[in-house]
């Protein structure tokens, strides 16, 4: 026997029969487990799931820009609000605030076009519906902006 004379003898692992005979070890439930999700043909349970329990990504904080913050927020009246005024009142919306019509003017004040005027009054403020504004210069009154 020379050294250049030897071969190498084939490294191989024969592939797992399961469910074969009473030597092989791996009958009955073929090395799946008992009872369970995994056992079920053709289960695959995502990587992230966590059984049931409320998952990570829902746990922790976001982060990142999210445009709400720069929102702008209006204070919201209807007409039928303002019919606590006098006829010929500029009603501003200081004078809203006063009168606790409005808690907090926000970044303006919005008037919209629920409800009946009754009075011929000046209404100053930052937006108007189209259905105020016809309402309110129907009755004789203004509607500006400011």
């Amino acid at each position: 026997m020379k050294l250049e004379s030897l071969t190498k003898t084939p490294e191989f692992k024969s592939r797992k029969r399961v469910g074969r005979g009473p030597g092989s070890g791996m009958g009955k439930t073929a090395t799946r487990g008992e009872n369970g999700q995994k056992k079920r043909s053709g289960a695959s349970i995502p990587a992230w799931f966590q059984g049931g329990q409320s998952p990570l990504y829902r746990r922790i904080p976001k982060r990142g820009f999210n445009n709400a913050r720069f929102e702008t927020k209006f204070a919201v009246i209807n007409l039928s609000d303002l019919n606590r005024f006098e006829d010929g009142t500029v009603v501003t919306p200081e004078l809203l605030k006063e009168k606790g019509i409005i808690k907090k003017q926000l970044d303006g004040v919005k008037v919209l076009g629920y409800g009946e005027l009754e009075k011929k009054i000046t209404i100053k403020a930052h937006r108007f519906s189209s259905a105020a504004v016809t309402k309110i210069e129907s009755k004789g009154g203004k509607a500006e902006v400011i």
